[in-house]
């Protein structure tokens, strides 16, 4: 039995040629590009303060015209009305909570092992066609997923997977934006790091694992950011493959919440919120890792 080692040598030359560089930039600068980040970034959190406020809104705030940004007298019957909208469904709010972690974390996991493996051969291997495969990728990303919708539901049908885990998680693990993501940065690796692997004696899985993944570990971290958000939104495949309410994932319960009319306007304000909060979650654990490995992730020869 072959026994794989860690590529010693080649985790040498990779730690070896990480470089780091001192931005040379005035006080004034830097103030500068602080302040307009700020601003910026205070831009792009108003929806998501706006929503968490909207959530806490009484009935007479929800309906105010123009309406207030700031709730002005915070209460928690939005919460209790989405509790008793649940609570009459034929299945429990528990079971559709399952269904969404199973669809966006393994779909999110095995889109990433997918993306990975495909893009290492067009990254670091010359074969016949590799420009002509890597050209349909980039065609690819100029396509809606919608204009594939009825031959994938054909195809479903086809294979027996209607109604089932398989109809929502395999059709997204086809994205061509997580390979071409994966592909660029592999691009980036020193071609002498995989030398040095393999003098070591690895083999391709072993080069991949050891050596590759750690090198684009920015590529796959934003892409799992990426990826969970597709998968834990997209309410189309549950729509269109899944007929069993056992079946169905979060999101697209809540979202038949919304559909309500006026008594359900509070509880349609809470369903946002809670919509929002899981990627927003994966974000914040992945976020540091990313800026941190972005920071030291350049390889020169």
């Amino acid at each position: 039995m072959t026994v794989i080692q860690k590529p010693s040598r080649a985790l040498r030359v990779l730690r070896g040629s990480k470089v780091g560089t001192k931005a040379t930039r005035s006080r004034m600068g830097n103030a500068a590009v602080v302040f307009f980040l700020v601003l910026l970034a205070a831009f792009m959190s108003f929806p998501m303060i706006y929503t968490v406020n909207v959530a806490f809104k009484p009935m007479g705030e929800l309906l105010k015209y123009p309406p207030d940004f700031f709730v002005q007298n915070p209460t928690l019957q939005n919460f209790t009305n989405l509790s008793n909208a649940i609570s009459n469904s034929t299945v429990p709010f528990s079971r559709y909570f399952f269904n969404s972690i199973i669809v966006a974390g393994l779909g999110t996991l095995l889109h990433v092992i997918f993306a990975s493996l495909a893009a290492y051969p067009l990254a670091k291997h010359k074969f016949p066609g590799r420009k002509t495969l890597f050209m349909m990728v980039v065609l690819g990303l100029m396509f809606s997923p919608t204009i594939v919708e009825v031959p994938r539901y054909l195809q479903m049908a086809a294979i027996g997977w209607l109604d089932s885990y398989q109809a929502m998680i395999v059709p997204l693990l086809i994205n061509t934006l997580g390979l071409y993501l994966m592909k660029q940065f592999m691009e980036q690796i020193n071609d002498a790091v995989l030398e040095a692997a393999r003098i070591d004696g690895a083999g391709e899985w072993a080069a991949w694992w050891y050596v590759v993944m750690p090198a684009v570990k920015p590529a796959y971290l934003t892409l799992t950011i990426f990826a969970f958000k597709d998968f834990w939104n997209n309410i189309g495949p549950v729509m269109m493959y899944i007929s069993s309410e056992s079946k169905k994932t979060l999101p697209l319960a809540l979202t038949n919440i919304m559909q309500g009319g006026l008594p359900r306007l509070g509880a349609t304000a809470v369903v946002g919120l809670l919509l929002m909060l899981p990627p927003i979650i994966i974000f914040l654990i992945t976020q540091s890792n990313v800026i941190e490995t972005m920071k030291s992730s350049g390889m020169k020869d």
